[in-house]
């Protein structure tokens, strides 16, 4: 009796958390992953897209999060000297 391909790895099958709920480590790690099982070469050509799918989704909410982080950090601003001086209103709508 044979298991069906889902059930033995649901996540790398593109089923796995919802990408939003995810911190920036949690889904690099789970991108990780799914790189992983897609340069081992064992998963089927369906598998394969939809592994690819979910990488592709995971590596924008990766540079969504990174770039908000470097948007905050912009927010600080310098005197001539670069050192911190204060902080700017950050806008969350921009980043």
């Amino acid at each position: 009796m044979t298991t069906p391909l889902r059930a033995v790895n649901a996540a790398s099958m593109g089923t796995g958390p919802d990408i939003a709920s995810l911190s920036f480590e949690e889904a690099l790690k789970e991108l990780e992953n799914v790189v992983r099982r897609l340069e081992s070469g064992d998963a089927p050509l369906d598998e394969s897209i939809d592994l690819y799918a979910r990488g592709d989704a995971l590596r924008a909410h990766c540079q969504a999060r990174l770039d908000s982080a470097q948007a905050r950090i912009e927010a600080i601003v310098a005197d001539r000297d670069g050192k911190p001086q204060a902080l700017r209103q950050f806008d969350e709508t921009q980043g």
